[in-house]
């Protein structure tokens, strides 16, 4: 299954009535779709909004009521980003407690990797928390970890996923990046 998408989808863009002493470009149209796009954030449906890929049309404005605002419904394409369960990831480490790990992946601040889901791991309290297995494979802040997703949950008040996640799996746990364990001489 695939993370990321091309969807079409449909919004109105209300101008405001001061912006309409002159002609409403594309490009002033485009950058309000945008700015609504990024409050907007996410969707249930179709997950985060990455980018714009394809301005299809944009209709004929519309004056909503006597203060002269107008609605301009715009269609494009749009690449999204949704998470699905059984999907391989990586995210960052940015909280470890006892219990288990916090990562961030793309736009999701909450990845979940509890500690029952790393069960080669064993937690190394201290100034500097980590998890650490049998190998001396080591799960610390700032760590990048290739995970399993077990499960995605919306939150609507925030607009944001959340995921819980696994190492427990071959090829699963903190992830090394060219360069970055490399001695320099």
């Amino acid at each position: 299954m695939d993370m990321f998408f091309e969807v079409e989808l449909q919004r109105d863009v209300k101008i405001n009535a001061t912006n309409l002493d002159k002609p409403v470009s594309r490009r002033f149209i485009l950058a309000c779709l945008l700015d609504n796009l990024f409050k907007e954030k996410a969707s249930e449906d179709h997950g985060y909004f990455l980018a714009v890929t394809r301005l299809k049309s944009i209709g004929k404005g519309n004056v909503m009521d006597e203060s002269g605002n107008t609605v301009f419904t715009v269609v494009f394409t749009c690449r999204t980003f949704k998470p699905f369960p059984g999907e391989e990831l990586q995210g960052v480490v940015r909280y470890i407690s006892q219990h288990g790990v916090l990562l961030k992946c793309g736009p999701i601040r909450n990845a979940f990797l509890s500690a029952w889901k790393m069960s080669k791991y064993q937690y190394i309290p201290g100034k500097k928390p980590a998890f650490l297995n049998n190998e001396l494979s080591k799960i610390e802040k700032g760590v990048v970890v290739c995970f399993l997703v077990l499960a995605v949950r919306w939150i609507n008040a925030s607009r944001d996923f959340e995921m819980l996640a696994s190492v427990d799996a071959d090829s699963l746990g903190p992830v090394s990046l060219p360069g970055s364990d490399e001695l320099e001489l």
